[in-house]
């Protein structure tokens, strides 16, 4: 990987990751079709349509019984401000009215159980809404793995595929249970609360509505410039986790080459870029929240000293002053989210945009509604003018036919590029041609299904895969169904009894992860036993003795004589030695057959073949 698509590629994974970023001006994908996605969003929820209007209909009620706390409040200050005030001024019977003001208490306590609790009903049915969705989703996008063909993923990679299962569905399911409730709160404090401010003052409330465009500038102004920095903070990152990749996956590499002092030199650098971006953005981000409080005092100044002088003029009541301040202080949090909710729905939209664009990708070609059924396999295998290409104006494959008999064992050979291992993803169907046929006994292979097909074939590949778990069952892979006696004899047969048994706990030793607790070699000898316990009609030998040694390699190839014997067997091999006593050598070059024969037959012709065995033979001498 270029060090330019590394570093792109941690750039992207700082946008999705936890960053420093604050929520108003965090980077974050826009989305190219807002609308269309959005519509394609709300179709994909029309099941949950009923438990989205509990929610809102939820959402509206708790945020209605808390608005109108404030001012049943202002009723209680009021009573006891005139309760008071009467006392004081000896007015006969004057004094609190406590039964009244212990009515008021009640029915604020009533009104704020009920908004609790259509808070957390709206809690848990929102979130059970988004965890069915992500399920619903990362179900899907796993079924369409499975249904794609395979040239998707030769253009797309794998970490990208692995971000739309897990940061993009993530993403939806967050914004879903916490922005949808966020944003039918806000709008709805929005309008009630400049409801509940112009029941009590409409004056009061134009000299608050007056600060508003203030705080909204100051604010926008603050966003816009540290935009900037966020952007290049984002990059910065990018750059640090793309060098620091980049040094200790080559480490052994940098240390060889003394390369110690350029890559500290360079980390500075990009260190220092990242602290000068990351401190900027993060103190005018900072900024907004006192801007904000200061804009917000001045507007309780304000709103008070107004409020005071309408009171002394008796327009409203002093309760009506504390009610009123509390609505202030309601209505302005609406506003500062207004850019977060923003941010969110923008940040949805894109991962729901590109969650979709996997979910409508082609997929591929369906298998016949009527299969073709073989119960006696032969292993009998026809090329008939196969062409194919990865892409329609690159044709790699051009003419490629060939007739292998039931039994035989065929070796394909050539330089790299020549169209090797194209021939057996071909065969076995991971892509489809551009021309000709592939005939297994007779039928083409496009009248089985694909798995049919594939169960016909047992393949050992160069790169070679295992799994987590015990070396027992990264064998038993080939056939489920395996007793332990089965694996231990086709483990015999490959050659790997010998050092599965010198390992702790033999069989049952467990590979990690990442299969680095075994060597190659051994990793090939386990896909080999795999392949030999599957007992399939037609074998696919992908360089898989490449990893091993020559002493493991002639056994290994003694076994597979055997294990050859009676079935179609197709062998890729850049060491010629190896497939000398092949029944049938086809020589590929540029896509074509160029030569075919046994190894005699090709040596004797002087041809390319011959070419290329001196050549390797000579540099084998050499060494």
């Amino acid at each position: 990987m270029s060090k330019e698509k590394t570093k792109e590629m941690n750039k992207r994974g700082a946008r999705i990751g936890h960053g420093p970023a604050g929520p108003m001006g965090r980077g974050f994908d826009k989305p190219k079709n807002f609308r269309g996605t959005f519509i394609k969003l709300l179709n994909y929820l029309k099941p949950y349509y009923l438990q989205l209007a509990l929610v809102i209909i939820l959402a509206i009620g708790s945020t209605i019984f808390v608005i109108i706390g404030p001012r049943i409040l202002g009723k209680a200050t009021t009573g006891i401000f005139e309760g008071l005030v009467e006392k004081v001024s000896g007015v006969p019977g004057g004094g609190i009215d406590f039964g009244y003001i212990g009515n008021i208490i009640l029915i604020l306590i009533v009104i704020y159980l009920l908004s609790t609790l259509f808070s957390l009903i709206q809690g848990f049915v929102i979130a059970g809404v988004a965890q069915k969705i992500s399920y619903n989703l990362r179900r899907e996008i796993s079924l369409k793995i499975n249904r794609l063909p395979l040239k998707y993923f030769d253009t797309v990679s794998h970490g990208d595929v692995l971000s739309r299962v897990t940061n993009d569905v993530d993403t939806i399911s967050q914004s879903l249970s916490q922005s949808t409730s966020q944003i039918i709160t806000s709008l709805t404090t929005f309008i009630g609360v400049l409801i509940m401010m112009f029941s009590i003052s409409w004056q009061m409330t134009i000299a608050a509505l007056l600060i508003l465009p203030i705080s909204m500038i100051l604010v926008m102004s603050v966003v816009k410039r540290s935009q900037v920095y966020f952007v290049a903070h984002q990059k910065s990152l990018g750059d640090v986790n793309g060098h620091i990749e980049e040094v200790y996956g080559g480490h052994n590499i940098m240390k060889a080459f003394n390369a110690e002092d350029a890559v500290i030199k360079e980390f500075t650098k990009i260190n220092n870029e990242l602290y000068d971006s990351a401190w900027k953005s993060q103190f005018l981000s900072g900024m907004m929240m006192p801007i904000m409080v200061f804009i917000g005092n001045l507007g309780y100044v304000a709103v008070s000293i107004l409020g005071g002088w309408l009171a002394v003029r008796k327009v409203i009541e002093v309760g009506d002053i504390l009610a009123f301040i509390q609505y202030i202080r309601s209505f302005t949090q609406p506003v500062t989210q207004v850019a977060q909710i923003s941010n969110i729905l923008q940040s949805t939209i894109a991962a729901a945009e590109r969650v979709f664009e996997f979910l409508d990708e082609k997929e591929e070609i369906e298998d016949t509604s009527s299969p073709v059924k073989l119960n006696n396999i032969q292993g009998r295998v026809t090329f008939e003018n196969v062409r194919f290409g990865y892409k329609e104006d690159n044709i790699i494959i051009k003419n490629f036919s060939a007739d292998i008999k039931p039994g035989q064992k065929v070796a394909i050979v050539g330089p790299t590029g020549a169209g090797k291992t194209t021939i057996v993803k071909l065969l076995m169907r991971f892509y489809d041609l551009n021309g000709g046929r592939i005939l297994v006994d007779s039928h083409d292979v496009v009248d089985f299904t694909r798995k049919d097909l594939r169960d016909m074939f047992g393949m050992v590949l160069q790169d070679t895969w295992l799994f987590s778990g015990s070396i027992m069952e990264n064998i038993r892979y080939g056939r489920p169904d395996a007793t332990d006696e089965e694996v231990i004899e086709a483990a015999k047969a490959a050659h790997a009894h010998w050092f599965i048994s010198t390992l702790p706990d033999g069989y049952n030793f467990i590979i990690n992860e990442e299969a680095s607790n075994i060597s190659q070699g051994q990793k090939q000898l386990i896909t080999i036993a795999r392949a030999i316990l599957s007992n399939p009609k037609i074998l696919i030998l992908d360089e898989a003795t490449s990893s091993v040694d020559t002493r493991t390699e002639i056994l290994i190839k003694k076994a597979m004589d055997n294990l050859m014997r009676g079935k179609t067997a197709f062998i890729i091999a850049h060491r010629l030695s190896t497939i000398k006593d092949a029944d049938l050598i086809l020589v590929m070059k540029d896509g074509d057959i160029v030569e075919s024969g046994k190894h005699k037959e090709l040596l004797d012709k002087g041809g390319f073949y011959a070419s290329m065995y001196y050549s390797q033979f000579t540099r084998t001498a050499a060494s």
